[in-house]
């Protein structure tokens, strides 16, 4: 029987990063006329790290690097993480020949009607499998957990058969768990936060980039004190007619943000006070 797991169960640890926050430093050595070693020496000021994040000049944040290890999620939300190009990977081998000691654990979602969702199925003149009635003479009634127990039987018993395991798992599904150690830079951290914190975010990445933000600010709240999803930033929704349902009529989309700000102007010119004339 396969090792299950549930979407929102996967762990994430902080394990480095934090403590020591360099992005004041090397905000200093751009402007400062100072020698470089009483800029190191100079006491942190949060102020500096506050009018970076303001300003939007974030390069200064690429100074300091966080790293995570992962557990409990699956193939799924891998396949999306590694989209975000800025940041380093080291994933838990699936290639390598363990000799059956490899767990078979996979994540699945939070949907009882996914997970109980089951279908009759009958040999066809083919050799294949058809769609089958209930009650229909030899129909077989199959769940995802009979999925998940016939893969991992045909699995390990290609090991046992000697088959090679980085071609096996050629059939494994998307649900099999991943483990990894990431490392990203507060900028891309940031960027990262904007995206995977959002509601319209898929519920699997999201909580892990809800977890990432819990543990970045605590390490460091300075640095990531403005951090959350897009509109958490930024002040409104850039996703416009996709905003998610939550946020409609109390957040405004960037593109009503954007007429509202023009009618502001064009009223402003009209004003006494603001005629050019």
């Amino acid at each position: 029987m396969p090792k299950i797991n549930y979407v929102r169960d996967g762990k994430v640890v902080l394990l480095g990063g934090g403590g020591k926050i360099y992005t004041d430093v090397a905000a200093r050595f751009v402007r400062s006329e100072r020698e470089l070693e009483d800029i190191v020496a100079s006491p942190y000021d949060k102020k500096i790290v506050e009018n970076i994040l303001s300003s939007g000049h974030r390069a200064a944040l690429e100074f300091d690097f966080f790293i995570f290890g992962l557990e409990g999620y699956s193939r799924v939300t891998e396949t999306q993480l590694v989209r975000k190009r800025l940041a380093s990977y080291l994933i838990k081998s699936g290639r390598q020949e363990l000799n059956g000691k490899r767990e078979f654990s996979v994540v699945l979602p939070a949907d009882e009607a996914v997970n109980s969702h089951r279908v009759f199925v009958v040999r066809d003149t083919f050799g294949g499998f058809r769609y089958a009635e209930k009650g229909e003479p030899d129909a077989i009634e199959i769940d995802p957990t009979d999925l998940l127990m016939l893969t991992e039987l045909w699995y390990n018993a290609g090991v046992k058969k000697g088959l090679r395991e980085e071609n096996l798992r050629y059939l494994k599904p998307q649900a099999t768990e991943f483990k990894a150690i990431i490392g990203m830079n507060a900028h891309a951290l940031l960027d990262w936060f904007g995206i995977r914190c959002c509601h319209n975010a898929q519920a699997e990445i999201r909580d892990l980039a809800m977890k990432m933000l819990f543990l970045c600010k605590d390490a460091a709240p300075d640095l990531f004190a403005t951090a959350g999803a897009n509109c958490v930033q930024l002040g409104y929704c850039p996703e416009n007619d996709r905003q998610c349902a939550m946020f409609k009529n109390s957040i405004y989309t960037q593109n009503e943000a954007r007429k509202i700000l023009k009618e502001h102007k064009r009223q402003e010119i009209h004003t006494p006070n603001g005629c050019a004339g």
